[in-house]
């Protein structure tokens, strides 16, 4: 472990990192629990083929970090957790996922992994042959199946909170509205935001998303990955990976609106932040935003129920104005809002504790 990323841990202040490895799966793994103070740490495992070590361990500690604040908005008894496998998602099978099941167990129970980039429920379907400190398995295994569909209703929710500020009506009706990223959650959203009148916009970089996008949806337009900051949109939606809010978008992009399901989406969070404000753009902050699935897989931890998750998942809306109010009177950066919001429910629970 380099002297950066040890800082990089000390400075976001995570209470433990676990690095894993295994030989004969070639399996690398990196775990990062952020915060435990409102519960166990939650939160999917992604499958990526990083650069270095110390690049998937940036990625598992961000990640990890805005899970705890993702858990902690939404009134969530959980803390945030994250892990990485450096990898390429044909390494994938039955032994694989068992025995990264085994490190996720030998945790006790501190870290509960879900599905995340390059992974799906019939992955943590092999995971749980391991250990039971899984959720977003297959139904028919008692899971509550992918967890996308909630997390685009989410976005598309906190999205209609953003058009109540930006426009005074929440309609989206004839707004044009850009979906970067066709995967599983760019592609419900676009459902629900034809389904409200939008017209809707998609570019990724995957044609074979592309091409499922439009065979299911026929009223997208598809604009090309090069020319999409030329165009003007009222709603940018991120849906892909992370920092497409940086200097160089920000130069370019024309929108009022940025509202998306996309993790870390600023590249550098303040200085970000403070130039979508110069620019006039109302942001959602995202671990506001895309909670959904998280919500959803939850409540796999209990008695789960369709219904009384959708009524969580719907209050995305009112927590969203309450974060670009207060961002507004404090004259600070909704993702400060947001993460003000989250940090004083963990403080408060930390004193609460305190006084047991």
């Amino acid at each position: 472990m380099s002297n950066f990323t040890f800082n990089q841990i000390q400075e976001l202040g995570h209470e433990q990192v676990v690095y894993c490895h295994d030989a004969a799966t070639g399996l690398n793994a990196i775990i990062a629990i952020h915060d435990t103070t409102l519960g166990p740490a939650l939160g999917g495992t992604r499958l990526w083929q990083y650069d270095s070590f110390d690049a998937a361990t940036t990625d598992a500690l961000r990640l990890s970090r805005g899970m705890t604040y993702k858990a902690a908005i939404s009134g969530l008894h959980l803390g945030g957790g994250k892990a990485v496998i450096i990898g390429n998602p044909s390494m994938k099978n039955e032994m694989y996922w068992r025995r990264y099941g085994k490190f996720v167990n030998s945790l006790g129970g501190k870290y509960i992994t879900a599905e995340d980039v390059n992974t799906n429920t019939a992955d943590m379907e092999f995971i749980n042959l391991e250990t039971e400190h899984v959720t977003g398995k297959p139904e028919y295994s008692g899971g509550s199946g992918d967890p996308s569909p909630f997390t685009a209703y989410g976005t598309f929710v906190g999205m209609k909170a953003c058009a109540n500020k930006a426009w005074g009506s929440d309609s989206l009706e004839n707004k044009k509205v850009m979906v970067q990223g066709a995967g599983s959650v760019g592609q419900y959203l676009v459902g629900h935001l034809l389904n409200a009148g939008a017209k809707v916009f998609i570019c990724d970089i995957n044609q074979d998303r592309i091409k499922q996008t439009v065979d299911k949806h026929s009223k997208v337009e598809v604009v090309a990955a090069a020319d999409m900051l030329n165009v003007t949109f009222d709603i940018y939606a991120p849906c892909a990976l992370g920092a497409t809010i940086n200097d160089d978008s920000l130069s370019k992009l024309k929108c009022q609106i940025i509202a998306g399901a996309a993790n870390n989406q600023l590249e550098v969070e303040e200085t970000h932040g403070r130039k979508l404000i110069e620019k006039g753009i109302i942001y959602a902050p995202d671990f506001l935003l895309n909670a959904g699935g998280l919500i959803n897989v939850s409540a796999e931890i209990g008695y789960y129920n369709k219904d009384l998750v959708t009524s969580a998942v719907e209050k995305i809306y009112g927590r969203l104005q309450d974060c670009l109010s207060l961002a507004e009177a404090e004259n600070i950066t909704a993702q400060e809002a947001a993460m003000r919001m989250a940090k004083k429910r963990i403080a408060d629970m930390k004193e609460l504790k305190s006084r047991r």
